[in-house]
């Protein structure tokens, strides 16, 4: 078993709860699962534990190759495949009558499109296809401000970052400055499109406008600052919000400084407390608890056994988050009875999970590695971060 496990098993924990929070309401019934919602947002917490691993994972990825084009290829190439196969599979189902598309995307098609396309969908203020992808966008913002202070020399102000990102939070941004209408939000997912394809032109192909690639990055920041709210059909409350959320995974970047000596103890804890209490004035003290809760219990158990269903849980988490609310529709559409529900929507999310990593992510995530040695062999170990190879670009 793998020194990162850890972090595995808690992505295998994460997608889990998030399915279980999705299935509740027809297994338990709608009054116990408010019920138990009222308690704590089991949603939030799956998903606020993914991003403060992302936080954790992320800028150890991108600084161990230390290239932003081998950093962006392994991103893409774990990303985006799973990702379009799940698009993919969601027109069929609508097509055969099982789901219903967004309205937006007949109405507002452009900014829907290419929201999907950058997976900037929820930020620009267009629903996906499917709900859970509304995380994505968070995660692409969080790439590309990442890369940036990397370019810049500045990625190891995450502490500054985190603090700064949960104040703005407490202010109370505006939450529709650029979405409020649809040719705000038409004008916004273009100009969105545009900067995106040419900061990964940069990045892929252009070395020379490495610079200037890390600024449009870092404007991606914008998006959550004052659009986080721009329609109901996005998933973020408000800006503050979504600025919040996007502490958080700097906030996971705040340990991983810590850890290793880059971002002093106290400072680190601080900063910690602040992030979490942000979380639990913009979202609720029990989801602040429990994901600070669980991480601390899985960091401070990095070194011991990890059950392994956790970790093998952990390979499929992408897939099994992507892919659980196909299946639950078509079970749905099956059948009404919860316990045939429960067991149908158990098997069949994770036999589908697998397959999706089996035949999906695994041959993509070979072929970026292909890629990345190519390069290596041609062009040579980078100075600053030694040999390739250690694990973890699966993150």
């Amino acid at each position: 078993m793998t020194r990162l496990a850890w972090l595995d098993a808690l992505r295998g924990w994460a997608a889990a709860v998030v399915a279980v929070f999705h299935v509740a309401p027809v297994v338990l019934g709608r009054e116990l699962h408010l019920r138990i919602f009222e308690v704590i947002d089991l949603g939030k917490y799956g998903v606020l534990l993914f991003f403060l691993v992302s936080g954790y994972v992320i800028p150890m990825s991108l600084e161990r190759h230390g290239d932003l084009r081998r950093f962006w290829t392994g991103r893409l190439l774990r990303i985006y495949p799973a990702y379009l196969f799940a698009v993919l599979v969601t027109i069929g189902l609508a097509a055969a009558g099982i789901v219903r598309m967004p309205d937006q995307l007949a109405v507002e098609t452009t900014a829907s499109v290419l929201g999907h396309m950058t997976m900037l969908q929820d930020l620009i203020g267009t629903r996906g296809v499917l709900r859970p992808f509304w995380t994505l966008s968070f995660e692409m913002v969080f790439y590309l401000v990442v890369a940036g202070l990397f370019v810049w020399g500045r990625h190891r102000d995450s502490a500054w970052w985190a603090a700064g990102l949960t104040v703005v939070a407490a202010a109370g941004p505006p939450g529709d400055l650029l979405g409020g209408s649809p040719a705000g939000r038409r004008i916004t997912a273009v100009v969105a499109a545009v900067l995106l394809g040419a900061v990964l032109w940069a990045y892929l192909g252009k070395k020379s406008l490495g610079l200037a690639a890390g600024t449009a990055g870092l404007a991606a920041i914008v998006l959550p600052l004052v659009n986080g709210h721009a329609t109901d059909q996005v998933t973020s409350a408000s800006s503050g919000q979504a600025t919040q959320m996007l502490a958080v995974m700097f906030a996971g970047t705040v340990i991983y400084r810590a850890q290793h000596r880059e971002t002093s103890r106290p400072a680190a804890v601080a900063v910690l407390a602040l992030v979490a209490a942000g979380v639990a004035m913009r979202t609720a003290p029990s989801v602040a608890v429990a994901v600070a809760a669980t991480f601390a219990i899985a960091f401070l158990l990095r070194d011991r056994w990890v059950p392994g269903a956790l970790v093998r849980l952990g390979a499929i988490s992408y897939s099994l988050y992507l892919l659980h609310i196909p299946v639950l529709a078509v079970v749905r559409w099956t059948t009404r009875d919860p316990l045939i529900t429960a067991v149908a929507f158990t098997v069949g999310a994770l036999a589908v999970a697998w397959a999706g990593h089996r035949w999906i992510e695994r041959p993509a995530q070979a072929f970026a590695r292909r890629d990345i040695v190519i390069k290596l062999a041609t062009e040579g170990t980078d100075a600053r971060t030694g040999s390739f190879g250690k694990r973890y670009e699966s993150v």
